[in-house]
């Protein structure tokens, strides 16, 4: 298996009056009403009728920063009143006043305020997500954060992804003298990552003001000799050559991509790279921003992926409805190729392609029963509104 890519994506299988078996945590099977008798003779004792909703793959959030303390109110104010991001940052906000959070917490309050974030997501349709680290910056801090992730994976039936993001943004100390930095990373974190297995893909934030395509490219060179594939945070602000940088490290996705110019689009396009594309619509809506061009992406005949990147400066919502309504309203997707993004391509951007994303059996159960609706278009046409009725995580009802 793997991704839709361009056209592909505008195509969503579809079975109308249908039947679907779970045994266990997996899908045994499925097929149409009228061939029932002869495809499922012996009909189990526990049935759900879902007259009138649809059945879903349950949404695979492919970037989020779920773990974080504390949230940033006084900033969202100060946006309305002009402030950009860079300039948030620049004065010690931004993603460093979420650090000072994370120094303060203990591990025990992180994770139980984490646990109720995830609880929220998946009563949201949320069976799949990634987690990244990036407010500790320190290497007992950055180890905080892995550790709840870790915890949060092992007590959850959603299937977690943990991304090391120690390379979000240079702490005040190290403003002037990056190689320091970049040498705790490499030297002190990335060591006692591994031995502890705490994540599964190194990402960094290539950006101006933040870290350079060489500085991102060290990096990551670092990660991958700890196993860590490359995710990587790229064109949100600037277009510096982080794209570039994505398909030189072969990155498994490059995310945001809110500044794209056409030039980025054909480098993409004549690549041999064979990634996704994981755009972020709320941080643009949030920002004030402009919308990743999908569009274009797709007629180039790129993956696309939709996440959440659920975080308390620019996204602090992980409600994936509403990421699949923007996409529709603001970037001009289909509902089908909107569906796709935020479904198997997502289980895709996290590695999980083979066992979630898409009604098939063998995979796991992960699905979102809607309430009656007249088509999958009311989804996003409603953006309002909560259409979904209940979640199944591993064949268990969950919320």
């Amino acid at each position: 298996m793997q991704p839709l890519y361009g056209n592909q994506m505008a195509v969503l299988p579809c079975l109308e009056n249908a039947w679907l078996l779970i045994e266990g945590n997996e899908i045994a099977g499925f097929g149409e009403m009228k061939n029932i008798q002869e495809d499922l003779p012996v009909l189990p004792e526990e049935r759900l009728d879902c007259t009138g909703k649809l059945v879903l793959p349950a949404w695979c959030d492919s970037h989020t920063h779920l773990v974080y303390a504390g949230s940033r109110e006084n900033e969202f104010v100060d946006k309305i009143n002009g402030l950009n991001y860079a300039q948030i940052n620049a004065r010690g906000g931004g993603i460093l006043n979420t650090v000072q959070k994370i120094n303060d917490i203990s591990e025990d309050e992180l994770f139980r305020i984490s646990w109720k974030r995830l609880e929220e997501v998946v009563s949201l349709g949320t069976g799949a997500i990634e987690i990244k680290s990036g407010y500790g910056l320190t290497t007992e801090n950055e180890l905080k954060m892995l550790r709840v992730i870790r915890l949060l994976k092992e007590k959850s039936p959603v299937r977690i992804k943990a991304t090391f993001l120690g390379a979000h943004t240079y702490p005040l100390k190290y403003r002037e003298d990056h190689a320091a930095y970049i040498k705790i990373i490499t030297q002190e974190m990335l060591p006692v990552i591994a031995k502890e297995k705490l994540a599964d893909y190194i990402d960094v934030f290539c950006e101006q003001g933040f870290f350079s395509p060489a500085e991102t490219e060290t990096i990551l060179r670092a990660g991958l000799q700890y196993g860590l594939k490359p995710k990587l945070h790229v064109n949100q602000l600037n277009d510096i050559g982080g794209i570039e940088t994505a398909i030189k490290m072969n990155a498994i996705s490059m995310d945001h991509l809110e500044n794209m110019p056409v030039s980025e689009i054909d480098r993409i396009k004549n690549s041999e790279w064979k990634g996704l594309c994981t755009l972020l619509p709320t941080a643009a809506f949030f920002l004030r921003m402009n919308y990743p061009p999908a569009r274009q992406l797709l007629e180039s005949g790129a993956a696309l992926a939709l996440a959440s990147d659920y975080n308390p400066g620019s996204s602090p919502t992980g409600n994936m409805n509403f990421v699949i309504a923007l996409a529709c309203i603001q970037m001009k997707l289909v509902p089908e190729e909107a569906i796709n993004a935020a479904t198997i391509n997502g289980a895709f951007a996290m590695g999980l392609g083979h066992e979630l994303g898409s009604v098939a059996v063998g995979k796991l159960a992960n699905l979102i029963i809607t309430k009656p609706v007249a088509s999958l278009a009311s989804l996003p046409y409603h953006f309002g509104t909560n259409s979904i009725d209940k979640v199944m995580l591993r064949g268990q009802i969950v919320a």
